[in-house]
């Protein structure tokens, strides 16, 4: 499966975006899909995920509160809307796929098995 992520941009601190990540392909809606960022000089990290129907959802706590994943299986497509942002929200976004299957949602980067190419967002304080 491909990914494709859009929705980054530049935004002053306390405002909003909304990514989105659009898959071909027809499974798109048995995979789990996870967004991850990346800042420059750090590992790319975990920020939130998604079951494969949507009904289950998980944070890292420095988002809980102002980000929500979610998706529309029809659309082939997976959201994260960030809102209230903060200068240290600045990175690059990465959307993953997980195929496995696996019960839990998966939080590390090997676990993903597909990856969009990044999109950036710049908080300015």
């Amino acid at each position: 499966v491909q990914l494709q992520a859009c929705g980054g941009g530049l935004v002053q601190a306390g405002g909003s975006l909304r990514l989105s990540c659009a898959a071909s392909g027809r499974t798109f809606s048995r995979y789990a899909m996870g967004w991850f960022r990346q800042a420059p000089g750090k590992e790319r990290e975990f920020v939130a995920g998604i079951n494969w129907s949507g009904h289950i959802t998980y944070y890292t706590d420095s988002v809980k509160g102002r980000f929500t994943i979610s998706r529309d299986n029809a659309k082939n497509t997976v959201y994260l809307q960030m809102n209230n942002l903060k200068p240290e929200d600045t990175a690059v976004y990465f959307c993953a796929a997980d195929r496995s299957g696996r019960s839990s949602l998966a939080l590390l980067l090997v676990e993903y098995d597909f990856w969009g190419q990044g999109t950036q967002v710049t908080v300015s304080s």
